[in-house]
């Protein structure tokens, strides 16, 4: 069949609506990552007032991060930038050192972690193909393009828009053979399109063979608004729209197709800050977004030096990186109880999602942005644990749609409580249930595993399954199951 979904022995997530069918009394859950320790502090003079807006690689011997830093001078000044970038690294992810790369004089010292080429935002090059001196790379904005004439009274709002979109900033290629010492690849910006004031990135996607950028976009654009209320009409605070995400492709990290605007279906418009995109590698063709979400009109704090504002961050999935799901529009991550979080601007997902141990992943969140106990913390949660399928005490099911798969044995990723249970039956693609397989042949399963194995009364063994039209048939009682895969 044309349209028959072939899995093969790919792990499958249950991220959005696509594998849930014929369902009755569950409900898909978002979960929150834990908060654990910092693991990048404000410990140098050069970083006194501020670290952040990291990314971050793993070559499979060393994690690298790149990250942004200031002196205590910009503490209490309003809508100040980050002019220096720093370097550190780490064996395990967790526990991180900041390596003296003697490249750059800070208050008459070379003993720093500074960088001298301001790289921007980096990640590591995983395309086979990548040459030995242009390892790493990085999308780095510059900002010298034509200036607008000083006479713009006669234009009109759209007009003026339409010409910043020409001058403002531009993104230029960057690349080395160790992450620290930097060469701009051509001598032209690669995109030139404004916006791109946020953390604009690339990775090579292993999937499709193909690099794929996001920048900063905006989004409900009206040309209708007036200039003078552009700051106080909600919807419409960043030039006429919202802060938006948009994506681009290329084949050689020199040519990049037009800049367009991710797709959310009929989801409403925030703004949408830092999209920090990244390829879920455990679910191939998955990609995953962490946006912080910018609610410009709440100001948590009157006495607060740099203006109204709150953050917090929202989970966005994809299965083409183009058209993102926003099934959950509530946070993945709020601002929580730390008041120094409560602020424009004050929490951030950063870059770079990593299995750092056979039950958790790490991921890096800024927090205290702006203040001067601002800082890089560890968040951890299960693989693949951002969405469950959940039933409660009084029990649920749902049945998958037809697919095909290879290997002899199903997996899942799954928890109980101590009264609660897991049962799988196997049916063919009409819905009826394959003879050894049914519910009551698969004894109920109750644990939390990472990669529990599915078992019958009579065997396990799936061979004479693989490759065939099937579906499964999920019940569920006080438990949650995160995903599914077939081994061989």
């Amino acid at each position: 069949m044309d349209n028959e979904i072939r899995i093969g022995t790919n792990r499958q997530l249950f991220l959005d609506e696509f594998w849930v069918s014929n369902a009755n009394n569950i409900s898909r859950k978002l979960h929150s990552p834990d908060r654990r320790e910092p693991v990048i502090e404000a410990d140098h003079p050069w970083e006194k007032g501020f670290v952040g807006f990291s990314t971050t690689s793993y070559d499979g011997e060393k994690y690298r991060m790149w990250y942004k830093c200031e002196d205590s001078s910009i503490i209490g000044v309003p809508m100040h930038s980050y002019r220096k970038q720093a370097y550190a690294e780490s064996d395990d992810g967790i526990n991180w050192n900041k390596p003296l790369l003697r490249q750059v004089e800070f208050e008459g010292s070379m003993e720093n972690n500074l960088l001298a080429a301001n790289p921007g935002v980096v990640g590591l090059d995983k395309n086979p193909d990548a040459k030995k001196d242009e390892r790493f790379k990085a999308f780095k904005i510059v900002r010298d393009q034509p200036k607008l004439p000083k006479d713009t009274n006669n234009l009109t709002w759209q007009e003026k828009l339409d010409q910043r979109r020409t001058r403002s900033s531009g993104i230029v290629a960057m690349a080395s053979p160790d992450g620290i010492n930097w060469h701009q690849m051509y001598k032209e910006p690669i995109l030139n399109e404004w916006p791109f004031d946020s953390e604009n990135l690339y990775f090579w996607d292993q999937w499709t063979g193909q690099y794929r950028g996001y920048t900063r976009g905006i989004a409900n654009h009206n040309p209708n608004v007036d200039p003078s209320t552009v700051e106080s009409e909600i919807g419409h605070e960043f030039y006429g729209g919202v802060r938006w995400v948009r994506h681009t492709t290329s084949t050689d990290f020199k040519n990049w197709s037009p800049l367009k605007n991710i797709e959310t279906g009929a989801t409403s418009f925030e703004h949408l800050y830092t999209n920090y995109c990244w390829p879920y590698e455990r679910a191939p063709g998955t990609y995953l977004m962490f946006p912080s979400r910018y609610v410009a009109h709440r100001m948590p704090d009157p006495g607060w030096f740099d203006g109204p504002g709150v953050n917090d961050i929202v989970f966005l999935s994809s299965r083409d990186g183009v058209n993102f799901d926003r099934g959950f529009m509530e946070a993945f991550i709020r601002p929580g109880l730390d008041k120094r979080n409560w602020h424009e601007r004050g929490i951030y997902f950063l870059h770079g999602i990593f299995q750092t141990s056979p039950t958790e992943l790490t991921m890096y969140v800024g927090e205290h942005l702006k203040t001067p106990g601002v800082h890089i913390r560890r968040y951890t949660i299960r693989p693949d644990g951002f969405v469950s399928v959940n039933a409660g005490y009084c029990g649920g099911e749902f049945t998958t749609r037809p697919f095909t798969f290879e290997g002899n044995q199903l997996e899942l990723n799954y928890s109980t409580s101590a009264v609660g249970s897991v049962k799988v039956e196997i049916q063919d693609d009409k819905g009826n249930a394959i003879p050894g397989f049914s519910l009551a042949d698969c004894p109920k399963m109750f644990a939390d595993l990472i990669d529990g194995k599915v078992t019958w009364d009579n065997e396990g063994d799936l061979s004479s399954l693989s490759g065939k039209p099937i579906r499964l048939r999920f019940s569920l009682m006080d438990a949650d199951i995160y995903a599914f895969k077939f081994n061989k």
